[in-house]
């Protein structure tokens, strides 16, 4: 405060009211439990999740991953790791794939968020590089024309199933 002002001139909150957050975690929801549930029944150490194709936000997979990964370690205690795989380029795939590799060798889980297979090349290597697959789809933004593109492209034998997104975020019924 300089000498011309006076203590009115000074904005100061006379109370400070904390706004009460009552957002709800995903993993402790009902749905995202039973989806993890459901796959960690299933043999796998190295998960892909990989979008249904373009339509969804570019971080689709990365979110899903994140909540399914907390989920998971709610429910077993133990580290569930996420990799980021939306964005690798072709001259370091060898080395990302030698990285989750490395993981799983000692002892972790990985779950691997990918892109589009139309939006990256090594989409499809890193999906088939894994033990497994979800396809990830959002609801009536992504085309069912390029999700059986994705299926071919990584073989449907990969694939666990597919989880549907609605565009708030939330797991459709």
């Amino acid at each position: 405060m300089t000498k011309q002002q006076t203590p009115s001139a000074v904005a100061i909150p006379q109370q400070t009211a904390l706004a009460e957050r009552r957002q709800i975690q995903a993993w402790t929801d009902p749905d995202w439990q039973r989806l993890w549930l459901t796959l960690d029944h299933m043999p796998w150490r190295t998960l892909a999740l990989v979008p249904g194709g373009v339509g969804g936000p570019p971080d689709l997979t990365l979110t899903l991953a994140v909540t399914l990964s907390r989920t998971g370690m709610s429910h077993v205690g133990a580290p569930i790791l996420v990799a980021d795989g939306t964005q690798v380029p072709l001259n370091q795939l060898n080395a990302f794939l030698a990285d989750v590799r490395a993981c799983c060798e000692g002892g972790e889980r990985v779950i691997v968020a990918l892109s589009a297979v139309s939006e990256s090349p090594t989409t499809a290597a890193m999906a088939k590089a894994a033990d497994a697959a979800v396809m990830c789809i959002m609801l009536g933004r992504m085309r069912s024309s390029d999700a059986k593109h994705t299926v071919k492209a990584i073989g449907a034998a990969k694939f666990l199933g597919s989880v549907i997104i609605r565009p708030d975020g939330t797991p459709a019924k």
